[in-house]
């Protein structure tokens, strides 16, 4: 796949998602921060349901330790892996206040050093809370780079990187977001609907879909 196709799928992307943003409800970096670890494994509805209930009553890190492990369990059981969630939450909370004064840091390197936080969930703090042009690559976007030849790749670094070399500079910002929400409305995994799918002509993926 050469620039130029690229450059006109994202584009096109834009057009068709006018405003890519997640679909995990928060109002602060730390409570976006709380999402994003629970989110693992899981569906950002279940998440949203959970922290629904979490945040008008804990959404800092010294209300979330006030609530004691258990306390938090309460609330997030009807999230998978709920236990060793709650377990990294406690964790990544005293680690806030003994490290960053309660704040949530805003490099790769800090964000990696808390319980519960890999490089997909610091990318996605980088990019949704801090505006950097990071790509956290899920299995939606692993998906579609694989799927339509945009970036394909083995791993998921691979295809991170891939990706940061080659979207288009004026789409970096928002392309982590666009092609999550393609990947999980359109090019979804069993059945793409490629009938509906604004770059269908572009994109290289062999097995497209008919009806």
């Amino acid at each position: 796949m050469n620039t130029e196709k690229r450059r006109i799928i994202f584009d096109r992307l834009a057009e068709a998602i006018p405003e890519p943003k997640t679909e995990l409800r928060y109002e602060t970096p730390f409570e976006l921060l709380i999402a994003v670890v629970l989110s693992a494994q899981a569906t950002d509805k279940g998440v949203n349901k959970a922290t629904a209930k979490l945040f008008p009553v804990a959404n800092t890190p010294e209300t979330i330790l006030a609530l004691g492990l258990e306390g938090l369990k309460d609330y997030i059981r009807t999230i998978g892996l709920y236990n060793s969630k709650a377990a990294n939450i406690m964790t990544l909370c005293q680690q806030l206040l003994d490290r960053h004064a309660g704040q949530v840091p805003r490099t790769r390197e800090e964000l990696e050093a808390l319980a519960g936080v890999g490089r997909k969930t610091a990318n996605v703090m980088l990019n949704t809370a801090f505006g950097q042009h990071t790509i956290a690559v899920d299995t939606h976007i692993f998906r579609v780079a694989n799927r339509t030849g945009i970036a394909p790749g083995k791993n998921v670094l691979e295809v991170e990187r891939k990706l940061e070399k080659w979207v288009p500079k004026q789409h970096k910002r928002d392309a982590h977001h666009l092609l999550i929400l393609h990947g999980r409305y359109t090019c979804i995994a069993r059945k793409p609907r490629c009938q509906s799918c604004v770059i269908e002509d572009l994109c290289e993926y062999p097995d497209k879909t008919v009806d």
